[in-house]
């Protein structure tokens, strides 16, 4: 009697520990992606690419990974993002800017009117440059570029007068993020820099302590600046590059399959994020003049001043940051790609 109960005992302690292991096969593989924008996936570009992806890679894997998105900053800004996708605390993140405090050499693509349209930014960063920074990155922080998105390019407000050269932005006070590149640009425009925290800076608009700020018009039109500022310039002096990252010691450890999923799966959001980020961009600027904004476009003549005054002090800074080498595999690519689209 004790035998046969010992006996089903073990059967029965057999069969749990194979349901549990079951189980624990059958579980899917948790995917955590962060970003900082809000998730309306019709006026967020890294909304749409967060939606985007957890849908098309749980699809494509049947369910074998579940990618659950956290935006709006809910784990954190995009510094602690870049941090948490480098330890493997978060699997991946959609970061801009702040992916220069760990990869320094990010830097060079805030080099002041580098593209002169998003084409030729598109073909810079999908081709042979976008392909060795990513090689870069992977090789220096253990973060894998999986696909680029886009910020979009960012252009001046203010509440003063409108700005059609250099010479209309001398002693304007104009909020800045707080790095050196953005403070060295206004500078060299003839504005004074004023470096500004983000949630301060409506307030700081609105009671005059600047005269006005920098910013993509999506964003402009998001947090509503038009109440506070006149003017927009439209001198796109800087686009901002949208890195979708995935810590490589989690990515090397799936399956060839799932891998080449979350690739496609990246640069295909990549594109959407971009989509919805230039249409915001194209029905804002319609939207903005709607609620009083006076809107300027530069000429080339224009945007060529803007550029003459602007880039050598940039590119001087951040040559000593990080070399000459990456400036000039830069300069030659977005001149390739401009070639290229003249034809």
């Amino acid at each position: 009697m004790e035998k046969r109960k010992m006996v089903l005992g073990l059967v029965v302690g057999l069969f749990c520990l194979m349901f549990v292991v079951a189980s624990a096969l059958a579980a899917p593989i948790e995917i955590k992606f962060g970003h900082v924008d809000p998730p309306d996936i019709f006026t967020s570009k890294k909304g749409a690419a967060g939606a985007a992806f957890k849908a098309i890679v749980e699809a494509e894997t049947s369910g074998g990974i579940e990618v659950k998105v956290f935006p709006a900053g809910q784990i954190g800004g995009e510094r602690e993002l870049v941090e948490s996708t480098k330890l493997g605390t978060i699997q991946m993140s959609m970061v801009s800017g702040a992916i220069a405090g760990t990869y320094k050499e990010a830097q060079v693509l805030d080099i002041p009117y580098l593209f002169s349209s998003p084409a030729v930014a598109w073909k810079v960063m999908d081709g042979w440059f976008g392909k060795e920074m990513a090689e870069d990155c992977l090789k220096k922080t253990g973060m894998r570029v999986l696909a680029y998105g886009e910020t979009g390019f960012r252009n001046f407000t203010n509440s003063v007068r409108p700005i059609k050269s250099p010479a209309d932005m001398k002693g304007l006070k104009i909020r800045v993020m707080e790095t050196p590149v953005y403070v060295n640009m206004v500078k060299a425009l003839g504005a004074a820099p004023t470096p500004i925290a983000w949630p301060e800076t409506y307030t700081a608009l609105q009671q005059k302590v600047v005269d006005g700020q920098e910013n993509p018009v999506s964003v402009i039109l998001s947090v509503k600046f038009f109440e506070v500022q006149k003017y927009l310039t439209l001198d796109g002096h800087s686009y901002g590059v949208d890195f979708i990252l995935v810590n490589d010691k989690f990515f090397q450890g799936l399956p060839k399959e799932t891998q080449h999923i979350l690739k496609t799966a990246a640069i295909t959001s990549g594109l959407i994020g971009r989509g919805i980020q230039q249409l915001n961009s194209a029905v804002g600027i319609s939207q903005l003049k709607e609620k009083g904004m006076e809107v300027y476009s530069p000429t080339a003549k224009e945007k060529a001043m803007f550029r003459d005054a602007a880039q050598k002090p940039v590119i001087e800074y951040i040559e000593k940051q990080i070399g000459r080498p990456w400036i000039d595999k830069l300069m030659k690519a977005v001149k390739e790609a401009e070639d290229e689209l003249a034809k």
